[in-house]
């Protein structure tokens, strides 16, 4: 059972319920799905993950962490004299900037997307995992825009979006954050999750699952140092969940309220529906982004 502080009261709080049958049915993404049924799948060829490739309509873009190269898809739809708005994407475990191709080929006027490979994934180094929320969080900083950045983190993608908003609070504008795992707590880690790590075993898996599992062993720990500064976070969030979400329980939504204390909250609740809302609630992110993005963005 999660267990958090006692419920307070946030900087403000509003919440909207969105039953399943308002939800588009296009490329509904199966209920259940874990990273050990994934390690499995590899080991028999049938979940292969394809290399990274541009988007229709986006740029791939590469730079420098450190003595790491970092790879990303930016695509934009500027035309007028004011800055488009920049908008971050974030992916989950396991995964690639690739999982955020319907938005990239949908940018609207005045906005910039970028969607990065997280290190370690994709096109980005290192070969082996990072598991430092904060390595991640730093690794991304460098596609902040000063004047302002809204950050989308989808499941892991939503803890390394809440760092870099505590590391970045003055270039980053807005969180939105999709079935994020925060919540310490909740993290359980399957018996057969450390078999990955056998020697026998990991030179046999595919790079991005090897990642996500070594990611997902460390994930309770980081989450528990992260948690202490969730307060620190003052600029508006975007949370949305679905009920029905069997990889990051929906539990996690309490635990943000109790724990960013000091941020503007709108949570969306997605009755019904299951961990992969990039792809099932499209139109709910792209309102969420239009809520948080400057006047002079917002379509």
């Amino acid at each position: 059972m999660s267990q958090f502080p006692p419920d307070r009261p946030s900087a403000s709080h509003q919440e909207t319920i969105i039953p399943l049958e308002a939800l588009p049915a296009r490329r509904r993404r199966p209920r259940a799905l874990h990273t050990v049924g994934l390690v499995a799948a590899s080991i028999t060829g049938a979940v292969q993950f394809a290399g990274a490739e541009a988007t229709a309509g986006a740029s791939l873009m590469t730079y420098g962490w450190g003595d790491i190269t970092m790879a990303a898809q930016r695509s934009a739809n500027h035309s007028g004299t004011t800055a488009p708005q920049r908008v971050v994407f974030i992916h989950g475990t396991p995964g690639s900037a690739g999982a955020w191709e319907d938005y990239l080929a949908d940018v609207p006027e005045g906005f910039e997307f970028i969607a990065v490979d997280r290190a370690g994934f994709g096109d980005s180094g290192p070969d082996d995992a990072v598991t430092s929320l904060e390595d991640h969080a730093r690794a991304i900083a460098p596609l902040l825009d000063a004047r302002g950045t809204i950050l989308v983190g989808h499941s892991l993608g939503g803890p390394v979006a809440a760092m870099l908003g505590i590391l970045k609070p003055d270039a980053v504008q807005a969180l939105v954050i999709v079935a994020g795992s925060l919540d310490p707590a909740l993290e359980e880690v399957h018996f057969m999750q450390p078999v990955g790590e056998w020697w026998g075993v990991r030179h046999v898996l595919p790079r991005m699952i090897r990642n996500a599992n070594r990611e997902l062993l460390a994930l309770e720990p980081e989450l528990q140092a992260l948690s202490a500064r969730l307060e620190e976070l003052t600029m508006p969030v975007e949370i949305i969940h679905g009920t029905e979400d069997n990889l990051t329980p929906f539990a996690n939504v309490a635990y943000m309220r109790a724990t960013m204390v000091n941020a503007p909250l709108n949570i969306t609740v997605l009755e019904g529906e299951n961990h992969f809302l990039p792809w099932n609630a499209k139109q709910h992110i792209d309102a969420a982004i239009r809520r948080v993005a400057a006047p002079g963005n917002a379509p």
